[in-house]
C-alpha cells in the first residue's frame, strides 16, 4: 500500500465548526412563516461577495472565537509503535511483583515460626507441670510386695521387710507433719 500523508486544513475545521453552528441554528425556536413574495438579489459594484464561509482565509477566527490552528502534517514514515516494549514492561513488574510477594510469603513464614515458639515458651511457662516427687519408701514397698507374691503360701518370711517399710511410713508422715 501506498504511504501517503494526512493534512487537517483550516478548510476544513471550518466546515466542520459551520456544521456544528448550522445544527445549533436549527434547534432554535421556528417562528411561523408569512407567505411574500419573492425577493430578486440586489449586487452593488462597490460591495464585496459575500462567500459561504468555506473559502475563509487563513488565520481569521470562526464564530466560536478560537483561532484557527495551522494544519497539522503527520509524518510519512511513522516508526511502528514498539508492543514488545511495552510487554517487556509489563513483564518486567509483574516480575518484581512476584518477588516482593515471594520475600513477603517468606517473611510471613519466619513470622509464623517465631510467633508460635514465643507462644510455645510462653505457654511452658506458665503451665509448666511440676516434676514428680519420689514416692518416699517405694524401695521397701517394692520389696515386701515381691515377697508377698513369691510366698503365697508362707508369708511370715517377709514379715521384717513388711516392718522395714512400716518404719518408713512412719518416718515420712513425722517429716510432713511439722512442715503443715
Amino acid at each position: 500500500m501506498g504511504d501517503f500523508p494526512i493534512q487537517i486544513s483550516t478548510r476544513l475545521i471550518d466546515r466542520l465548526t459551520e456544521d456544528d453552528e448550522k445544527v445549533k441554528k436549527r434547534t432554535k425556536k421556528t417562528k411561523t412563516r408569512v407567505p411574500r413574495e419573492p425577493r430578486l438579489p440586489e449586487t452593488k459594484v462597490d460591495q464585496p461577495q459575500i462567500s459561504d464561509g468555506s473559502e475563509q482565509q487563513k488565520g481569521t477566527s470562526t464564530g466560536t472565537g478560537w483561532a484557527v490552528p495551522p494544519p497539522l502534517f503527520m509524518p510519512v514514515n511513522q516508526p511502528p509503535y514498539s508492543v514488545s516494549a511495552e510487554l517487556d514492561a509489563i513483564r518486567s513488574v509483574v516480575k518484581e511483583s512476584e518477588n516482593v510477594v515471594e520475600k513477603l510469603r517468606k517473611q510471613e513464614k519466619n513470622m509464623v515460626q517465631e510467633v508460635t515458639q514465643k507462644a510455645k515458651d510462653l505457654h511452658d511457662k506458665e503451665f509448666k507441670i511440676p516434676e514428680p516427687k519420689p514416692m518416699p519408701c517405694s524401695v521397701e514397698s517394692n520389696a515386701w510386695v515381691t515377697c508377698y507374691k513369691e510366698n503365697t503360701n508362707d508369708l511370715t518370711k517377709c514379715a521384717p521387710l513388711a516392718q522395714n517399710f512400716a518404719e518408713c511410713a512412719r518416718r515420712v508422715r513425722q517429716l510432713a507433719k511439722p512442715a503443715d
